[in-house]
């Protein structure tokens, strides 16, 4: 069996978590590395980065916290929820959105969009979307194997509109199954809503338990972990998602 990557152990410190460069962004490969908890960020003038972080981001899908002026906007704002219908939109926007003061999202190449389009199309990228009316306002997007979901970008263009979308995230993981949300690195906003950081160790074991398909049969072939065939959210999931906003406050 050949592993593309090297142990996580061998991840730098300085900086935190790069692991590897090279190699392609593939759906074998992409799949192959979020099943041992690496993932590819890297700008569009360089190589292919692969990070393995420690400690790690995460959120325990029963865990989220909804601060009392969450819900009330939430509760008034007539939100939409849809789940796959704009995955392209998303990660575009995702790409353009203005961050201000926190990371920019420029890691989200032409090469990078292409990639996990391929894994949305093949049913195990996924985004959830917020809607005012028509307008799309906010969302996020990820890649879900078996009973962890590793979450990539958010973004809001209305103020709460993306701890919205991870909001509905958690909900959806929590009513399903799913234990673990994987946030990648510390990020304020995300501790607001209850992640927290982990060691890469603990992490990686909560993978081990979380992907049910044995690493050694991963190995031989990436691609067993796709779906049958491909599927949205609710039809992955086997059964109605949450549709509106004051639903799922």
């Amino acid at each position: 069996m050949y592993n593309p990557f090297p142990p996580t152990s061998q991840a730098m410190t300085d900086p935190n978590g790069l692991l590897a460069t090279g190699g392609n962004l593939q759906p074998s490969t992409l799949l192959c590395a979020y099943s041992q908890g690496i993932f590819p960020w890297f700008e569009s003038d360089e190589e292919i980065l692969w990070w393995s972080p420690d400690p790690r981001l995460i959120l325990k899908s029963d865990q989220i916290h909804i601060s009392r002026s969450l819900k009330k906007a939430a509760r008034r704002s007539g939100w939409a929820l849809r789940y796959d219908a704009a995955f392209s939109e998303v990660m575009t926007r995702c790409a353009r959105i203005d961050r201000g003061n926190e990371e920019s999202g420029t890691w989200i190449t032409q090469n990078m969009l292409q990639a996990y389009l391929e894994l949305h199309e093949l049913g195990v990228a996924h985004s959830i979307e917020v809607l005012d009316g028509e307008r799309l306002i906010g969302g996020l997007y990820g890649v879900l194997l078996d009973n962890v979901f590793f979450g990539e970008s958010m973004f809001s263009l209305e103020p709460n509109a993306s701890k919205v979308a991870f909001v509905a995230l958690s909900r959806l993981c929590k009513d399903h199954g799913i234990e673990i949300i994987d946030c990648q690195v510390y990020n304020p906003h995300l501790e607001s809503l209850g992640a927290h950081v982990m060691s890469r160790q603990d992490f990686e074991n909560h993978l081990r338990d979380a992907i049910k398909t044995p690493m050694s049969s991963i190995l031989r072939n990436p691609l067993c972990l796709l779906p049958s065939y491909p599927q949205g959210l609710d039809r992955r999931l086997g059964g109605r998602l949450i549709q509106t906003v004051a639903e799922l406050i």
